[in-house]
């Protein structure tokens, strides 16, 4: 061997590199194991916890299987609810009766495996939406019993259950059209609210993104207003049917005071804007009240305001009153009417300080443009009832009282 070369070792073992093997799928046999334990134990939901606590079952790997399990009482086929061949027990959810304390032992069970093993709050929202997405293929009674389930998930805040995953499979046209969906959510909602404030429900519809629109779940023909406002008062959800007509409300005076500020803002003719206020009043049903809180604050809204300087503001305010004060006085019908666009004045001169100094200056703007008469403006400064204020502007107003007490005795 030459002094330059390198030995070498004879006989030496090349590596090669270590494969993966996954093992199969078998969700089968799985949920066999599972159904055993059910089984087992007779349907005991504390012994069965503590069994699938000692098991050497994967869980990460067969969540949806173990949840279909606890649901209908054995693996379901791919795709559907229908049941798959293997073995079954019958103390699953939908083999349950139709009570709330009955179910409840259900999702107090599912809760304490969800604090063990978190992981399975995605395998619990798979199949809640595959079984919310196919309410057809249950029996009626299925179908409520699955209601009451969800309601009394959320009521006991089930570990991180996202309301999307219930209201938005709901939302299948099918569905919707066939009335399952109006069924499950009334359901649903009368469940929830026996233990639930109706602001708990809302706040729930809203984190699903469903509560600006609650007709979604009634078939395409029913989607009214009345239908909405029928069903849930024959169901006895009277609070609901309020909130909803709350909002309706709340939709129909923005609507309007956008209509009209668009119109006051381009200085379109007077007799137009007053017709449009006698059309969204008859078809909305707004109170009278309403319609002069509603003209007023349209008006101020229009006006150009100029920063801290208070007489350019007087005066931009008292050009918009002294033009628009024919659309105040046709809706001004009477001494009540007056007196409410009074406290109106008085509540946004209080709440917006470049208006404060303003007050007497606007009514007698309207004094003079015949919107508010005499006896309005003494009764307000006499026995007024909103103390926002009145201390101040009874103060300022005092003057302009003083001078129509004087005219009055000279007359």
């Amino acid at each position: 061997m030459s002094s330059k070369e390198k030995p070498t070792l004879g006989g030496t073992r090349i590596k090669t590199r270590k494969r993966n093997i996954a093992a199969p799928l078998d969700p089968a046999a799985f949920a066999d194991a599972v159904v055993q334990i059910y089984l087992d134990n007779a349907g005991d939901l504390e012994l069965i916890a503590k069994s699938l606590e000692s098991s050497d079952l994967n869980f990460s790997r067969y969540g949806d299987t173990f949840f279909e399990v606890i649901f209908t009482g054995g693996r379901t086929q791919p795709g559907t609810t229908k049941p798959d061949e293997g073995e079954r027990h019958p103390y699953s959810i939908i083999e349950y009766e139709a009570k709330r304390e009955v179910i409840l032992r259900s999702v107090i069970y599912i809760q304490k495996v969800l604090r063990r093993r978190p992981f399975l709050i995605k395998n619990l929202e798979n199949v809640m939406r595959r079984f919310l997405q196919s309410l057809e293929l249950f029996e009626e009674n299925e179908r409520k019993k699955l209601a009451i389930f969800t309601a009394l998930a959320f009521s006991q805040k089930l570990s991180g259950l996202p309301p999307e995953t219930v209201f938005q499979p709901l939302l299948k046209d099918n569905l919707v059209a066939k009335g399952l969906v109006l069924t499950f959510i009334t359901d649903f909602f009368k469940e929830y609210l026996i233990d639930n404030s109706l602001d708990d429900l809302i706040a729930i519809l809203k984190r699903g993104k469903i509560e600006d629109n609650l007709l979604v779940f009634f078939p395409p023909a029913k989607r009214t207003n009345e239908s909405f406002s029928e069903h849930f008062s024959k169901e006895g959800l009277t609070a609901l049917v309020e909130y909803n007509e709350k909002k309706i409300f709340e939709v129909t005076l923005k609507e309007m005071k956008s209509a009209l500020t668009t119109q006051i803002t381009e200085e379109a003719d007077i007799s137009e804007v007053i017709e449009t206020v006698k059309l969204r009043v008859r078809d909305a049903k707004l109170p009278e009240t309403e319609i002069v809180r509603i003209l007023w604050d349209v008006l101020m809204d229009a006006v150009q305001w100029s920063g801290k300087n208070q007489q350019q503001n007087a005066n931009a305010a008292l050009r918009k009153v002294k033009t628009w004060a024919e659309l105040l006085n046709t809706f001004c019908t009477s001494g009540k009417l007056e007196l409410e666009l009074m406290y109106k004045v008085q509540m946004q001169c209080y709440e917006d300080a470049k208006l404060m100094k303003l007050f007497p200056e606007i009514i007698r703007s309207l004094y003079e443009q015949d919107v508010l008469a005499e006896d309005t403006i003494l009764h307000w400064f006499r026995k007024g009832t909103n103390p926002k204020g009145r201390q101040t502007f009874v103060k300022a107003l005092e003057p302009f009282v003083n001078w129509l007490e004087e005219a009055e005795e000279e007359e």
